[in-house]
């Protein structure tokens, strides 16, 4: 048989498996009978399914990656990875800075990205923290809360995990903000996108492993977590105070609305 269909039965057979993977592991989802009663979760039921897929492929393939990854690599190099992976953002920082008219945002982030790509050497180390420039996490998604969207529902994101409408629609302008989408060749794009997201499932294993262990229900509690990070961080660590009262029986920013719009544009800031 000719290499080139080998590969081709080889790339059938593979995602033969990962297919019946997918259904094996989102039939394994626990759906509560209120599923969808949520008025900020209405695809609860779809949601769920979806995260049971995600989890089973974090458990059962990025997690002993992740700590193969952990176990290879000093914790030095790791170190030099991930602030060099989080330099690069400063890009998507200070673009969104200025679509929020934040310029004195933008010029922190354009300094963080100046001095950490040279003085810290490529942003292995953080040498404008030191000097007073602390790191500022902007995206579109908090673009569109600054100038009034609305969140929309919540949604998980095949492999990508949980979000809402309005920072699904944002991630697609902020990939074009992010240096990798340029590199060539593809391959090489490719290996730095996957150390990238190997890297940052390193540092989140001890994160997952206490949410494991202390949530009752683990997709609520991500669900809540992520909604009260979404807010504060559209308020700079700020956030409204939550309603006491909503129509879906839920208080606080992570299960009803907050006071106001959840997209209201946060005030005019000198930063």
């Amino acid at each position: 048989m000719p290499a080139r269909l080998r590969l081709r039965a080889v790339h059938s057979r593979c995602s033969a498996a990962l297919m019946a993977l997918a259904i094996l592991l989102a039939g394994c989802a626990t759906v509560p009978p209120d599923a969808g009663h949520n008025p900020r979760d209405p695809f609860e039921r779809v949601n769920r399914h979806i995260d049971a897929f995600n989890d089973g492929f974090d458990r059962y393939f990025m997690k002993p990656v992740a700590k193969g990854y952990v176990y290879a690599v000093p914790p030095g190099i790791r170190l030099c990875i991930s602030s060099g992976f989080s330099n690069l953002g400063e890009v998507r920082n200070a673009v969104n800075d200025l679509l929020q008219f934040k310029p004195l945002g933008a010029a922190t982030d354009t300094g963080r990205l100046v001095v950490n790509s040279t003085m810290g050497v490529a942003g292995c180390f953080d040498i404008a923290t030191r000097m007073g420039l602390e790191q500022r996490n902007q995206d579109f998604g908090l673009t569109l809360a600054h100038w009034g969207a609305g969140t929309g529902p919540y949604i998980v994101i095949p492999f990508l995990g949980p979000s809402d409408v309005r920072d699904a629609i944002g991630k697609v302008p902020d990939s074009y903000l992010s240096p990798i989408a340029y590199v060539s060749p593809v391959k090489d794009r490719y290996i730095l996108y996957g150390v990238s997201f190997i890297d940052l499932r390193a540092l989140l294993l001890d994160a997952t492993s206490l949410v494991d262990q202390a949530a009752l229900d683990r997709y609520q509690f991500v669900r809540d977590a992520y909604f009260q990070r979404r807010l504060s961080q559209q308020y700079e660590g700020n956030p409204p105070p939550p309603a006491e009262d909503d129509d879906s029986g839920e208080s606080g920013p992570g299960g009803g609305a907050p006071k106001g719009p959840p997209g209201q544009p946060t005030p005019p800031d000198k930063r």
